[in-house]
């Protein structure tokens, strides 16, 4: 019978153990943690009885994925719930650009940009799981959908601040160029577009859920499934040289290149390693979560009922606050990412406590205090934050390299989405998930299609690790 061991239980590494396990291949995940699930995890981080996500949140992909489509995470234990809104990005005005499932409710929310929103995103949303099957491959393949992938990519190739000016008002270019800075990249460089096309596009394919129980329900679930095909999962594993792996027919690492090159050794052509070195990190996140009473006291009324909301004023402020991360300055007003999850899922509340996730984008490696910065910006547009705050659990730079060898500097993305790293990660090669060693592949998000919890990284290297077994 082949046999396969994979380093690493993230999305991606769960991801490759169950494909290969359904292919019966006989398959040991290791994990150096003592528990599954990489980024996704949930725990009582603040207090007794408050559920906070680790490190994902909302999960777009979850549905729209194709990994997760022939998976079916439904049928495994997971169940997804909506927020009343899917996103909002408030502006100083008190008003916010709004994201619904439905385009045209949020069309009708644009005003004079709806028929502009409605023409950039009507086709993608229309067309967004053969597009997905596209983009979340590598750049080197035969499309099965030319003309959709066409359609998608005149306007991927754009700096998101390109794109956002084919609206006119402030609140439809802040609530794409929020979206947009997922990326976390200097948002005038081409191709950045794409992140935010993407991301609004399965937003109105299938909204932006939440899993029941917090994200590491997706982990358990995809647990199940391998244990259900003979996979079995070892934790408190670390794996430090591929010298002490059992022999297998296959290695998979879910790991960063620069993790994986001390695992690899000698073992690792020169070549590889050379590019695996120039590999580039992100910029850090730096994370909150915070226990809050009676909820955020946002001042726009729609960011109260919404899943996720973008803090960062304007279009021109995410802008530079993107920036000033990617050049090693801490932002004045950073770029906020903020989930109230229990909208969509009480059960993460203890009552009327409710957990707040957020987390700002901050230089690599970043050392210093943002927590201040952090809260001076949700007390901008949430006046009176501070005092409905009853617990606190503050994430570093330093404490993401400590939680998760991948997030080394606080990369949670695991590498820069700079335009040569979006078409050619973790480096330039007919197959990107090779490792130049027989039988061993890299699965991790630096891998096509990168960072986010869709396990087509995983996927993907496993489909190519069993093709070679067939010769």
């Amino acid at each position: 019978m082949t046999t396969a061991t994979v380093v690493g239980s993230g999305p991606n590494g769960l991801a490759a153990a169950v494909t290969l396990a359904r292919a019966g291949v006989d398959v040991t995940v290791l994990e150096a943690a003592d528990t599954v699930g990489g980024g996704t995890r949930t725990s009582e981080l603040t207090v007794p009885g408050v559920l906070h996500d680790h490190c994902s949140a909302f999960h777009p992909m979850g549905l729209a994925a194709p990994f997760f489509h022939d998976v079916d995470l439904i049928d495994h234990g997971v169940t997804w719930r909506w927020a009343p809104l899917d996103l909002a990005h408030p502006l100083d005005d008190g008003t916010a650009g709004v994201l619904e499932r439905s385009i045209e409710a949020t069309c009708a929310r644009m005003g004079a940009d709806g028929a502009a929103w409605r023409r950039v995103f009507g086709p993608l949303a229309e067309h967004v799981d053969a597009i997905l099957g596209e983009v979340m491959q590598p750049m080197l393949h035969v499309p099965r959908h030319p003309v959709a992938l066409a359609r998608f990519g005149a306007r991927a190739a754009l700096p998101a601040t390109a794109l956002a000016r084919l609206f006119s008002t402030p609140q439809a270019r802040a609530l794409f160029t929020g979206a947009a800075a997922h990326l976390i990249h200097p948002l005038t460089r081409p191709t950045t577009a794409a992140v935010g096309l993407t991301l609004i596009a399965a937003g109105h394919r299938v909204g932006w859920p939440v899993a029941e129980g917090g994200s590491t329900a997706i982990s358990a679930a995809l647990v199940r499934i391998l244990e259900a095909h003979g996979g079995r999962v070892e934790t408190g594993v670390t794996v430090r040289s591929l010298a002490q792996l059992p022999p297998t027919d296959l290695t998979l690492l879910d790991l960063a290149p620069d993790v994986a090159a001390r695992v690899a050794g000698e073992a690792l052509p020169p070549r590889v390693r050379r590019a695996w070195e120039r590999f580039r990190r992100a910029p850090a996140a730096w994370k909150l979560d915070l226990a809050v009473e009676g909820g955020m006291p946002w001042t726009n009324p729609d960011a109260r009922r919404a899943g996720t909301v973008h803090v960062g004023g304007t279009m021109a402020e995410v802008v530079a606050a993107e920036q000033d991360a990617y050049d090693g300055r801490m932002p004045e007003r950073p770029f906020v990412l903020v989930g109230q999850q229990y909208l969509a899922d009480p059960t993460r509340s203890n009552g009327n406590v409710h957990p707040v996730w957020a987390y700002a984008h901050v230089p690599y490696g970043y050392t210093a205090d943002a927590t201040d910065a952090v809260l001076a910006q949700l007390e901008r547009f949430a006046p009176g934050t501070r005092e409905r705050i009853v617990g606190t659990a503050v994430t570093t730079p330093a404490d993401w390299e400590r939680y998760n060898a991948n997030f080394v500097g606080g990369d949670v993305i695991t590498g820069a989405n700079s335009m040569l790293q979006l078409l050619a990660r973790p480096r330039p090669a007919l197959d990107p998930y090779v490792t130049g060693i027989d039988g061993v592949w890299l699965c991790s998000a630096a891998t096509p299609p990168g960072g986010g919890v869709h396990g087509m990284c995983g996927y993907n290297a496993a489909t190519r690790a069993l093709a070679s077994l067939r010769g």
